[in-house]
């Protein structure tokens, strides 16, 4: 390898994390900007040639980061959730994936002639979007709970089980491509799903048995699910051929759904492999890509576009939220948004890859037609998705909700002083026990670390506008604080201290980095939690013009406001940085 080998390799990785960092702090998909990166890398500049840069190795390492990417996004899918979020959103993940591939498949064989098949690997493709594009675009339009909280469960769910239906479109391709009978044809599939699932689902129990009787210490977990992941893939292709991604699918699938395993130390593939892989892949993929058959698609690409937005998206709705408590503008505003993504595009350049080793005639077509949906989904919806939410009024009012960091006695209490105030709280953490004694009071929760990628893609803010972070760990409410800073700005993220830092100055967070302080020195985390431990309880004091404020303190003066509800139910935390002087009308909780 030549240091010029050496010099690409570092450069797509550094330019990877840029397009990364522009995508959070614009909050629009990432998958955009890696593309764009990759094409003017690529075809454009003619700085990165993919296939002589890894030569005979691309389609085993596209394989093995596909398989990578595919076992992290079906562990999230929870089989009791689809049952559990509503018809709608079953119907999404069932008979819309349905209307959706039939409409794909009609429009690329009918429009651009396209050999069936192919047209048929195409439509199951492009029944993926995820939560990788969708999350970004609800954060930016913030529409309503409802909406919001069907386009977030449909792109996640749909994700392993739109993969899994590519999977065995292709893999029927394949078989039939080897000039087989019917019969062979028929055994061969059975084969390749009978090896998927076997592999697949004693892979994932096997690991999901290590991870619960603590075989694995917490070191090697992410080390053992990677390497457990590769053996399932490998071994799989060397059982049967083809069936490696449907093993490792499968295998996720089956891990997520397994009881009493903790999955967190797994999940965090996203944040220390698969971001990495995501970021890389995807710019080696887009740099690959041939300007003069994307542009040659011209007219047709723009055509089959115009079908899967405006026909497939309304139809699928329109069967799928039948007898539902959607209204016509909450259907209109689901069918509208349902860009393709990350998942998408792997899989089209995977299947790209194989198909042209076999010699199957207009392979190449595959990636430029899902590169040019995916371009043009991201690009229409992300430009049209907030006025659409604005004219068919499913914006979500200014958020109130307060999203609390740490499931401590102190971080319960608070929340469940907010939640009787009548305003909407989300404990985040990723201590267990904790988190179920939150759930237990009847508080809605979040079960992961609140900074991590998987929460960047699954923690719904959707009613969210306010932090406090209440960890007793300072590094936690630091990071939670500078992540959700740029989110609800810095004048709504709160954070109370602990005795350390309260004391030694050494210890204190940068300003800069830490959210508006809570109290003063004498009221800590550790303070507050001796308090609530010894039985203390939250009072609620309406102010008047006869009982304002001034006497309040001095008939009560053991007690501790923690915050207050203004004449207009906005909350108000005490902050040395402003002067909190409750009004007439304002309600004042304290701990006493």
């Amino acid at each position: 390898m030549t240091a010029q080998h050496i010099a690409i390799l570092c450069g797509i990785v550094v330019v990877g994390f840029a397009c990364q960092w522009g995508a959070w702090r614009l909050k629009l998909p990432s998958i955009l900007f890696l593309l764009v990166a990759g094409i003017l890398a690529g075809p454009v500049l003619g700085w990165l040639d993919s296939s002589a840069l890894l030569g005979d190795l691309m389609t085993p390492v596209v394989s093995i980061a596909v398989a990578i990417i595919l076992f992290e996004g079906s562990l999230t899918l929870k089989l009791p959730e689809i049952r559990g979020h509503g018809s709608v959103v079953r119907n999404l993940v069932s008979i819309g994936v349905l209307i959706t591939w039939i409409c794909g498949t009609l429009a690329a064989y009918l429009i651009l002639g396209i050999d069936l098949y192919l047209a048929a690997l195409f439509g199951a493709i492009v029944t993926v979007s995820g939560p990788t594009v969708v999350m970004p675009l609800l954060r930016s339009v913030r529409p309503s709970k409802t909406v919001s909280s069907v386009l977030r469960w449909e792109s996640i769910l749909i994700d392993p089980l739109g993969a899994i239906l590519a999977l065995l479109v292709f893999d029927v391709i394949v078989t039939i491509q080897a000039d087989a009978d019917l019969l062979h044809v028929a055994t061969t599939l059975a084969m390749i799903i009978l090896a998927g699932a076997f592999l697949g689902i004693a892979g994932g129990h096997l690991l999901g048995l290590a991870i619960r009787h603590r075989v694995l210490p917490d070191l090697l977990r992410e080390f053992a699910a990677l390497a457990a992941v590769l053996a399932v893939f490998a071994g799989a292709e060397s059982l049967q051929r083809e069936s490696g991604l449907l093993a490792v699918t499968l295998m996720g699938v089956w891990l997520g759904n397994m009881r009493h395993v903790e999955l967190e130390d797994v999940l965090t593939f996203k944040e220390t492999v698969t971001l990495l892989l995501i970021s890389s892949l995807f710019i080696i993929l887009a740099a690959q890509l041939d300007l003069s058959e994307l542009l040659a698609l011209g007219s047709g690409a723009i055509a089959v576009l115009a079908v899967l937005q405006f026909v497939a998206g309304p139809l699928r709705v329109f069967f799928s939220a039948a007898g539902s408590s959607l209204t016509w503008r909450e259907r209109i505003f689901v069918g509208w948004v349902f860009p393709r993504g990350i998942v998408a595009a792997a899989i089209s350049s995977l299947f790209a890859l194989r198909l042209t080793e076999i010699g199957y005639p207009d392979a190449h077509l595959l990636v430029p037609l899902v590169f040019s949906i995916i371009i043009g989904t991201v690009i229409v919806q992300s430009a049209t998705a907030r006025s659409a939410a604005r004219l068919l009024d499913v914006a979500a009012p200014e958020p109130t909700g307060i999203l609390i960091v740490g499931s401590n006695p102190v971080a319960r209490f608070f929340a469940k002083a907010l939640q009787d105030a009548g305003k909407p709280v989300l404990v985040a953490d990723s201590h267990w026990a904790s988190v179920r004694e939150a759930r237990m009071m009847g508080l809605p929760v979040y079960y992961g670390s609140p900074v991590s990628s998987y929460a960047e893609d699954n923690l719904d803010l959707g009613e969210i506008g306010t932090l406090l972070a209440t960890s007793r760990r300072p590094g936690l409410n630091e990071l939670a604080c500078t992540r959700f800073a740029s989110e609800f700005g810095r004048d709504h993220v709160f954070v109370i201290s602990n005795d350390r830092e309260a004391s030694h100055e050494k210890h204190r967070v940068s300003g800069a980095t830490a959210g508006r302080l809570l109290f003063d020195g004498e009221h800590t985390i550790d303070a507050l939690l001796a308090r609530v431990k010894t039985g203390a309880t939250a009072k609620t004091t309406e102010l008047s013009d006869e009982y304002d404020f001034a006497r309040y303190c001095t008939e009560h003066d053991t007690r501790l406001v923690i915050f207050a509800i203004d004449d207009e139910g906005n909350i108000r935390f005490p902050v040395p940085d402003e002067k909190f002087a409750p009004g007439t009308g304002w309600q004042v909780v304290a701990i006493d």
